[in-house]
């Protein structure tokens, strides 16, 4: 359950922001809405990026629990995404589509879960995410 739950978030909050070029390196903060507030930091991590995403306390401070971590070269290749640095059975493929856009899709257990795309404003200070067909 913790699995679907972290997945599920992760897929309404810029699941496929990363895969955007120039890539939008930093902490993003997802706005309130009725999901749990979380943190995402994306950093560089050789030919891709890392990202990690941190569930948030009432406080607004990160929660050291249920750590998700993905290590994507971006080219829509699967890759495992990892929860307290233990696969967790899912995977993520993100694809970088233009300068602006990603598309990306989350699989549990081998099967589809979701797919999202992803939208980096020209000014690089918004990332929007619309999950297109939750499974």
């Amino acid at each position: 359950m913790k699995r679907f739950a972290i997945a599920l978030c992760l897929v309404t909050i810029n699941a496929a922001a990363w895969a955007q070029l120039p890539l939008p390196i930093g902490t993003w903060i997802k706005q309130p809405s009725s999901t749990p507030p979380m943190m995402m930091v994306i950093e560089p991590a050789g030919p891709g990026i890392k990202i990690t995403y941190r569930m948030l306390g009432p406080d607004g401070k990160a929660m050291n629990q249920s750590v998700l971590t993905i290590v994507t070269a971006l080219d829509g290749k699967e890759v495992p995404m990892m929860i307290d640095g233990k696969d967790s059975g899912q995977t993520m493929a993100a694809l970088h589509t233009d300068a602006n856009h990603a598309s990306t899709i989350i699989k549990m257990q081998g099967k589809d879960f979701a797919r999202s795309t992803t939208e980096l404003s020209p000014d690089g200070k918004t990332i929007r995410s619309r999950t297109i067909s939750p499974q």
